[in-house]
């Protein structure tokens, strides 16, 4: 989760709103584009001097101090860059503001000022509901907040605005799984590694995903305060789990891609569909389908070296899993 990149793909962005944002001076556009291109040469030094030579003709220039504040808090300046990027918020177009917001979310975020940070991208997704980077950036807020909850909802919500963003998937399981909530952190690492099943996140993901299966659940953290309402659930999902994978223990599978089929079938098929859970519909549709056992050696095949070769060795079987998967959209 290198935010610094994912902020660099937004400045890359507003380079291209530039006329639109920039005032009728062309002196100053002219060092803001000279700025852009030091920075993207890393050459910060000289581009925060364009930069301040286009700020003390048109201090106010949003694109100025936006720039400002972007190249700062590449060099880890965050507390030099608030003020340039507080300015930056105040002009500009709907997606600017919400791109100078965002930027903000980051700054105060670098600085450990969590709840600045979330403010910051409340603000952003005002200004632009449809932008999914922002709500993604917001949970990644929360989740380092250990307010895991508000973290699953606001991942939810980049889900629903890009349904194959295999790092929102991933993180919305990462927060269920925080809480306990093991259905839907099961579910969740499903999707992440139907989407991306051979990384070294796809490692870390399937690792999680069996600590559920084998009825595993995470201590309680430190600073982190579960509501009520968030025990209750993860208690009631534990129970479901559970109720589901009773008798595992002492059956005998030929493998163990084997064993996690007929696991994660049970799982799928014992969700009620229509549940407020992401995922429950797609995978009980896929849990009455002949695909289960190519779609369990697909998931673990980053950590279980007979998957990967079944799925040499089977490729028909992985091409009916493909098309399913291709034919059929996650219903959120």
């Amino acid at each position: 989760m290198n935010l610094c990149y994912r902020v660099l793909a937004i400045v890359l962005l507003m380079a291209g709103c530039f006329t639109c944002c920039a005032q009728e001076n062309t002196g100053v556009p002219d060092l803001i584009k000279q700025g852009i291109a030091l920075n993207s040469q890393k050459d910060y030094t000289a581009a925060i001097e364009k930069y301040k030579a286009a700020l003390t003709t048109e201090p106010d220039n949003t694109q100025a101090n936006y720039q400002m504040a972007f190249t700062l808090f590449t060099m880890g300046k965050n507390t030099e860059a608030v003020p340039f990027i507080e300015k930056a918020t105040k002009g500009g177009n709907t997606k600017f503001t919400a791109a100078a917001y965002s930027l903000m979310g980051s700054i105060y975020g670098g600085m450990g000022q969590t709840q600045k940070s979330v403010a910051a991208y409340q603000n952003g997704i005002k200004a632009d509901t449809a932008n999914q980077r922002i709500y993604y950036n917001l949970g990644v807020a929360y989740f380092k907040g250990k307010q895991y909850n508000d973290a699953q909802v606001s991942f939810a919500d980049a889900m629903r605005r890009d349904a194959n963003d295999a790092g929102s998937v991933r993180m919305y399981a990462l927060a269920a799984f925080h809480q306990n909530k093991r259905a839907e952190a099961l579910l969740g690492f499903c999707r992440f590694l139907t989407l991306e099943p051979n990384s070294p996140r796809s490692a870390e993901a399937f690792g999680n995903l069996q600590n559920i299966l084998q009825d595993g659940a995470l201590k309680a953290e430190a600073g982190y305060k579960p509501t009520a309402a968030v025990k209750a659930e993860a208690a009631a999902q534990s129970k479901a789990v559970t109720k589901a994978l009773a008798g595992f223990a002492i059956r005998r599978y030929a493998s163990a891609a084997d064993l996690l089929t007929a696991q994660l079938t049970a799982v799928f098929k014992i969700q009620p569909t229509g549940t407020k859970y992401p995922f429950v519909d797609y995978f009980n549709q896929l849990a009455q389908t002949d695909n289960m056992p190519a779609f369990a050696r697909y998931i673990s095949q980053s950590a279980v070296p007979e998957s990967a070769k079944w799925i040499k060795g089977n490729p028909d079987k992985i091409e009916a899993l493909q098309s399913w998967l291709t034919a059929n959209a996650v219903n959120h």
